[in-house]
This record gives structure tokens, sequence and C-alpha cells, in this order.
């Protein structure tokens, strides 16, 4: 009986390569974003438990004043306090439920930031400085393939499951304050289902993954590229590098015989080389860039919506980030197959 061999095709490889990424930094890829969102979660609730007690007492003293009037109820009756609200106060009380929901789920992201830094920082140097590099060359495997599963699995699997620990943390926390509704006699559906708009956020952060793929490319690419390069203190190496060239830059004053300035060389060069990776800068560039955009700022569902989280596509930043960190990627990558020799 002969055996037959069946070749792994490249995507085959390339999707064995993400698994074994995943289960490699399954703590940060997984487990950091969750733990951030359960955090998140008891914090809001304690929260919630101290603001409950002070208002069962304001309103038990009658320090608690509705149009003009004490109330003096045994108790919080959000029945009481809501039944001459009006649209506007609705409106209201939806965009700070929204801006509330964005906050709650905010903490998986930045835990994000820190496992995409570190994650590329030594996704290259570990193999090398264990010798683990001679194992997995000895494979039938790309180096392309290698460096490719690295950066997938930054820009895209681990935002992904962030976005996902997010929108969790979200309907989490809504589901506590509907809790708390129930409790005092309010309509969770009416206080806090109708006004908030817990769907089109979980939407925004969904269309926001390729925009931070995109947006974080050029961060990715230069960590990784120290990564394959530095032969010790890579950290050092991706962090002082930029931030001596920012000195240099602002101490020779080289910028204004270009037409450009000090501040637009630490925005554009020092800022998307190293917090690139930071979810939300690219909303903080595009409003800067943009001042008819400040009105959104009414607005948090606005700001926040997938159409919002798409204009980012359109800032001419994005994509010669982009291109760059294409280039930086292309460069580990010719650093790994030296990587022997270096």
């Amino acid at each position: 009986m002969t055996a037959v061999n069946h070749p792994v095709s490249p995507m085959g490889t390339l999707r064995w390569l993400l698994k074994r990424e995943y289960w490699e930094n399954r703590g940060g890829f997984l487990y950091a974003p969750l733990i951030a969102g359960l955090i998140s979660l008891v914090m809001s609730t304690v929260g919630i438990a101290f603001g409950l007690f002070a208002l069962n007492r304001a309103a038990r003293n009658g320090a608690l004043h509705v149009d003009g009037e004490s109330v003096n109820i045994n108790g919080l009756d959000l029945a009481l306090l809501t039944r001459d609200i009006s649209a506007k106060d609705l409106a209201d009380l939806g965009n700070g439920l929204d801006l509330t929901l964005v906050l709650s789920s905010a903490w998986p992201f930045l835990v994000l930031a820190f496992v995409v830094f570190f994650y590329c920082l030594g996704a290259l140097y570990d193999d090398r400085r264990d010798r683990s590099i001679l194992f997995w060359k000895s494979l039938p495997l790309s180096d392309t393939q290698t460096v490719l599963s690295k950066v997938i699995s930054a820009l895209v699997v681990a935002p992904l499951i962030a976005v996902i620990a997010g929108i969790i943390t979200m309907f989490g926390f809504m589901l506590v304050i509907s809790i708390v509704a129930l409790m005092h006699g309010g309509s969770p559906m009416t206080l806090i289902w109708g006004p908030a708009s817990p769907l089109t956020l979980a939407a925004g952060h969904l269309a926001w993954i390729p925009v931070y793929a995109l947006w974080a490319l050029p961060t990715a690419g230069w960590l990784l590229l120290c990564s394959a390069w530095a032969r010790t203190k890579p950290f050092l190496w991706a962090v002082m590098l930029p931030l001596f060239a920012g000195v240099i830059v602002s101490t020779t004053k080289v910028m204004p015989l270009i037409g450009l300035t000090t501040g637009w060389f630490w925005q554009n060069i020092v800022g998307r080389l190293l917090l690139g990776g930071v979810p939300g800068t690219d909303l903080v560039y595009r409003l800067s860039a943009e001042e008819g955009t400040r009105r959104d700022l009414e607005s948090v569902v606005s700001l926040m919506s997938p159409a919002s989280q798409l204009k980012s596509l359109a800032m001419p930043e994005l994509w010669i980030g982009a291109a760059v960190g294409v280039v930086f990627i292309v460069l580990a990558i010719r650093l790994r197959k030296r990587a022997g020799e270096i």
C-alpha cells in the first residue's frame, strides 16, 4: 500500500501559521481583552452601585429635585423621574448612553495597543534569540508566509478579538443598567434600549477593523523591521531612533527649509511610527485635518457609525503610511531570510 502525499496549498500553510500565532500568543490576543472588558464591567457596576446609594439617600432626605420641586420618596423611583421626560431629554439621554457605552467598551482597545506593539516588537526577534528560528527554517515554510502571518495576526486577528470583547462589554453594560432600571420601576426599553444605539456602535466597531489594519501598518512594519534587524534590545532601537530623529529635526530646524513645520515631523513621522497601533488615532488625525467634522462631536453615534469610521479611508495619510508599512515589511522579510547571517 503506497502512501499518498497531499501537498499543502500556500493558503493552507498560512492558515496553519495563523493558528500557530494565535495559540502561542493566546494570552495577549484573547485573555487580555476579555479580562479588560470584565474589569470595565466590574468597575462600572461598582460605580453604579455607589451612585444609586447616593441618589437613594438624596431622595429619602428630600434633596432630589425634579423641575425645581423637591421629591421625597421611599427610595428612587425612575418611573416618577421620567414620567414627563421630553423628546429632547430622551435624545440627550441617548447621546449620554452612547458615550458611556463607547467608554465602557474602550478597555479592550487600550489593551490592544500594548498587545500589538510588543507582539510585533518580539515577533521576529524572539525566534533568533532562542534559536528556534533554526527549527522553523527547517520546515517547508517561506519567510514571506511567516512574516505575513505575523502581520495578519497583529492587524486583523488581534483587533477582531478586541472588537468582539468590546461589543460583549458594551452589551454587558447595557444589561447591568437595564437591571438597575427594572429594580427602580423604570422601563429598560424606554429609558435605555430605545434612546441608545448599541447596534450602530457595534457595527461601527466592526467597520473600524480594516481602517485600523491600514492605519497601523507603518507602526507594525517598523516594529517588525526592528525585530528582524536588531541584535539586542529591539525596544530601544524601535523607540529611540524615531525619537532621536525628532530631536535632531527640532534642534536643527530643517523642516522650515522644505516648507513644513517641526510639529509635522513629530505628528506624521514619529507619531505614525510609534503610535499608529493605538486605536482611535486615525480619528484624531482626521478631526484635526477636517474642521467641518467637529460638529460630529455633538453626536457619538454620528462619530462612531460605520460611515464615519470608513471616512478615514479617504485620508491620503492613511494610504501613504500603508505604502511605507509595506516597504518595512518587505525589508523585514529580506532580513528574515538572512537571519542566519545576522
